[in-house]
């Protein structure tokens, strides 16, 4: 079921499914992430440069499922579409993050840059196009290097999303703590302040 004009991208979920969810959120968040990969996708020759390191996200991902002439297609496409997930997770995830908004889409992607990292030995070691890419674990300028392209997406994917999905209704409310971090007592107990 539909809610509003024609061109809405609020669906109305059923009766028990809880509040309406705002697609356009996600769609936003994933236009931003799919923009902040191809950025990062633009500036590699030039961090490659910089860092003196052939690391190449989109060859990693290209010749995972192209080994022919097409791989720099493919590993784009790829790239792109792993941003654009990212970004639209994202989107639904930052009304709840701490921080600046800038600061959170950094953060995120930092953890995700973290996380995945250590998953560079299995790059190494079972990848089809192994003995033609830039070796992974333990290479300091390949890390370094990932960190700056996370920080440059992050940058861009906070920018972008916050711009797409301004600050208004749909964001959650503050909720109230007290200083100890257990919430505050009085909107508890639905006690109102004394006149």
């Amino acid at each position: 079921m539909r809610v509003g004009h024609a061109f809405s991208t609020r669906f109305a979920l059923p009766r028990y499914a809880g509040p309406a969810m705002d697609v356009r959120r996600s769609v936003n968040g994933a236009l931003a992430g799919g923009a902040a990969a191809a950025v990062w996708a633009a500036q590699q020759p030039a961090d490659k440069r910089a860092f003196a390191c052939g690391y190449d996200d989109v060859e990693l991902l290209g010749k995972f499922v192209h080994q022919g002439q097409w791989w720099p297609a493919a590993g784009l496409a790829l790239h792109v579409a792993n941003g654009a997930a990212f970004g639209a997770v994202y989107a639904q995830a930052r009304p709840f993050l701490p921080g600046p908004l800038v600061g959170r889409a950094v953060t995120a992607a930092m953890a995700e840059h973290l996380g995945l990292w250590p998953l560079g030995q299995l790059v190494d070691r079972y990848h089809p196009a192994r003995k033609e890419l830039t070796p992974l674990g333990g290479n300091r300028r390949a890390f370094a290097q990932a960190t700056w392209r996370h920080l440059i997406f992050g940058l861009v994917l906070g920018e972008l999303e916050r711009r797409l999905n301004m600050e208004g209704a749909d964001e959650p409310p503050d909720v109230p703590v007290s200083s100890n971090g257990h919430g505050d007592i009085e909107m508890a107990v639905g006690a109102t302040p004394a006149a």
